[in-house]
């Protein structure tokens, strides 16, 4: 499926939609993602909670079936000065399909910013939940670690 907006929100049914949305998002920031990882927990879930400093620039992911805790990217270099917020879909879900991606700088595999998707599993609530810029380097490192 598509993307489908409802009133003023989008939803989607897939993976696809989160990062097609991920997409939209992002080039009306100016820093269109063009890299992205799916996060799957070792035990191997899909669904997580998310919580986020964008301030900061950390995010934290917990898995909704093993309650294992990972941070994104690299957020642990500056999860010390996190002041957590968890995220809520409009319809009050806590548990979310998520895709992070990332902007580049010009000419180069380094990330200029993050994108943190998420796909509601109780409304199908598609939408960019986190974002922050980031100067983290490579971004396939940055990614392995989504």
């Amino acid at each position: 499926m598509a993307l489908k907006k409802k009133g003023k929100y989008w939803y989607g049914d897939t993976s696809d939609d989160i990062r097609e949305e991920v997409v939209r998002y992002s080039a009306s920031n100016a820093y269109c993602a063009t890299k992205f990882a799916q996060p799957v927990c070792v035990c191997g879930s899909t669904t997580f909670k998310l919580e986020s400093d964008e301030d900061e620039g950390v995010g934290r992911r917990t898995c909704t079936s093993c309650h294992q805790v990972h941070l994104i990217g690299d957020s642990a270099e500056y999860e010390a000065g996190a002041e957590f917020e968890s995220h809520l879909c409009v319809c009050d879900g806590e548990q979310f399909e998520l895709i992070v991606g990332v902007a580049l700088y010009e000419g180069s595999n380094d990330v200029r910013w993050c994108y943190i998707g998420c796909r509601c599993t109780q409304c199908q609530l598609v939408g960019v939940f986190a974002d922050w810029k980031c100067e983290s380097g490579d971004a396939d490192a940055f990614l392995a670690e989504a």
